[in-house]
């Protein structure tokens, strides 16, 4: 059984985690409409993270993964890349490699699919070649 000690660390985990991957989305030149997309979250919602405003926010365990596979790829790429340009800017780099077939990472996860966000996040991650 979850203590309110428990459910506290959650939400307070839950809330941190959505604060970064807001914050990595701002870095990669994410639009507010793709943020949302991506991690499933209302205009509201990402409009208070982004403000630091997150008391009382409740996410769904979709939105949890969501936001667990965004900060993965935010690690694969702070492995293989050293500068912030290449770190923050290789979402929107147009890939030619089988999958994106010449669009870019962010576009196919701001699609809002799940899919194609576990996908974006399985081909980047084996871009690292086992480093972790």
């Amino acid at each position: 059984m979850q203590t309110a000690y428990d459910i506290t660390q959650n939400k307070t985990a839950a809330a941190s985690g959505l604060k970064a991957a807001v914050q990595i989305l701002d870095k990669w030149r994410a639009s507010g409409e793709q943020g949302e997309a991506i991690l499933r979250v209302s205009h509201s919602t990402y409009a208070r993270a982004r403000r630091g405003d997150l008391a009382e926010i409740k996410l769904d365990s979709d939105q949890l993964t969501r936001i667990s596979y965004l900060l993965n790829i935010h690690a694969a790429l702070r492995m293989i890349f050293d500068n912030p340009m290449n770190l923050y800017g290789f979402v929107n780099m147009i890939n030619h490699n089988p999958y994106f077939n010449g669009r870019t990472p962010l576009e196919i996860m701001g699609s809002g699919d799940f899919a194609a966000l576990y996908e974006t996040f399985k081909r980047i991650d084996s871009l690292r070649g086992g480093q972790w």
